[in-house]
């Protein structure tokens, strides 16, 4: 089949080699402008256009979809099928019926769960077991059209929005090549979206990232998995700036000489718990804890403002900070 892909790197990337290396001929790649980055605030290639070039495959770099130039040129190419990866802009009704089988999107979650900007953002905040990429009909309600199929995938006990991010960008490729299949055989096969189990995943933005110490520890470490490696948790860091957490884990059986197990780690944090308020350090047998509304974190790694990644320890340190330092933000 003909197809124009719409896509933002970094999810969209893998699906485009995917579809690159596939019996489909891409017809037009679709991405936003390329954009000033890093430091120095150069011009940087998309890494879908660079691959565009590459195979000589059209490439449109609109500020908007929303002329009538931009739908004449993709128009012009005559695609079957549109296909969408994180392309960031509402598409309208015109573009989204312009090819004769429409538009489909690879999105990351299993439909009707986290239909948004941060799907899988959300998914590791609510502690969800599983997550997925959906491949759906595009409608003119955001992430509402019917599903014609879904791959699941458990979320490991450690894994980030970053880690899982990475991986569900490979299944989407996978889910993609076989929903082209489905569509170019004619057993294609759309199954509405049950409206009363939806649940919405919003954009996110720096202050999601503010960590609140009255909230249980299970919490704020799904928050420092779920926010990394953007918008980040993020703390005081007792001298008046910002602490970024990377990484922690909730605090283990043996920090206070409790039993082993579930009951053996609560018994643990419990018995931080009783050092201070919510927000202060506790060290431990050369560990670091803050202390939550009901137990105590961990914190394994750390990034002090300005500063290269640490060790949670190795920072606090090199802070000379007494103990019992609150790192609860202003």
């Amino acid at each position: 089949m003909r197809v124009a892909f719409l896509g933002s790197p970094p999810f969209a990337v893998p699906i485009f080699e995917a579809l690159l290396d596939s019996s489909h001929e891409l017809v037009l790649l679709v991405t936003q402008p390329d954009r000033p980055r890093g430091r120095g605030m150069k011009l940087e290639t998309s890494p879908l256009v660079e691959l565009a070039r590459r195979r000589s495959i059209p490439v449109l770099q609109p500020h908007t979809t929303k002329t009538p130039e931009f739908v004449a040129a993709l128009r012009s190419v005559r695609p079957d099928v549109l296909l969408v990866a994180s392309y960031g802009e509402i598409l309208r009704r015109e573009v989204l019926e312009l090819a004769p089988h429409g538009a489909l999107n690879v999105h990351g979650s299993l439909l009707p769960r986290w239909r948004g900007a941060a799907p899988i953002q959300a998914a590791i905040l609510a502690g969800d077991p599983t997550s997925g990429v959906s491949i759906q009909r595009m409608v003119a309600k955001l992430d509402a059209g019917d599903v014609l199929l879904e791959l699941a995938t458990p979320i490991g006990p450690t894994e980030t929005s970053g880690d899982l991010f990475a991986r569900l960008a490979l299944l989407g490729a996978q889910a993609t090549l076989e929903a082209l299949r489905l569509v170019e055989s004619g057993s294609a096969r759309f199954t509405p979206q049950d409206e009363t189990r939806v649940t919405h995943a919003g954009k996110l933005d720096k202050a999601h990232g503010r960590v609140d110490w009255s909230r249980s520890r299970v919490e704020i470490e799904r928050m420092v998995r779920g926010l990394n490696p953007w918008p980040l948790a993020r703390c005081s860091d007792g001298k008046g700036g910002e602490l970024a957490i990377l990484k922690a884990r909730l605090a283990p059986a043996n920090t206070e000489q409790a039993g082993t197990g579930q009951a053996g780690a609560a018994q643990a944090s419990t018995g931080l718990a009783s050092a201070g308020q919510a927000g202060n350090v506790v060290l431990r047998s050369g560990s670091l804890y803050v202390l939550c509304g009901d137990g105590a974190l961990e914190l394994l790694e750390v990034k002090p403002a300005g500063k290269a990644a640490m060790e949670a320890i190795a920072w606090w340190r090199g802070a000379r900070l007494p103990e019992g330092t609150s790192l609860v933000l202003p």
